[in-house]
């Protein structure tokens, strides 16, 4: 799985550790890590301290690869900051999208309703229909009582 994280030292144990900041979900779509979590690189690795790193980690927590996190953060600037997308200009469009989804849904309550009440008409027109040929066909019971 792959990770968002940042150097820090660990002075008491004199190496280097990475902080994880955020998991990848899914492609385009990352999760905050809301606690602190480290994973020690040992004394062999002499990073600089802050550094923002790309960590992918085994399924079993194992370092499997570390990649310097600036071309990924400067295309995420690039795709997304650069064109105007900020976090409010998202919830407006999430907000107009759920109101767009609740129009919809009152159009299609609406054109159920008039679906309904157009074969209840033709019902009623059929009905009437019948109910006329019925008269013209037959003699009414009023006539022939009269004769």
């Amino acid at each position: 799985m792959l990770y968002l994280a940042q150097v820090h030292k660990n002075e008491f144990l004199a190496q280097f550790q990475l902080r994880l900041l955020a998991r990848q979900e899914a492609e385009n779509i990352w999760a905050l890590i809301p606690e602190e979590a480290f994973i020690l690189l040992g004394k062999g690795n002499n990073l600089t301290e802050n550094l923002l790193l790309l960590v992918e980690l085994s399924p079993t927590g194992d370092i499997e690869r570390l990649e310097d996190a600036s071309n990924w953060v400067l295309n995420l600037v690039k795709t997304y900051l650069t064109t105007g997308i900020t976090p409010d200009f998202l919830r407006q469009e999430a907000d107009r999208a759920e109101q767009w989804r609740q129009n919809l849904t009152l159009q299609n309550q609406d054109l159920a309703r008039r679906s309904l009440e157009l074969e209840a008409r033709r019902e009623q027109i059929q009905a009437l229909e019948e109910s006329l040929k019925r008269d013209k066909n037959g003699v009414p019971k009023e006539e022939s009582a009269g004769s």
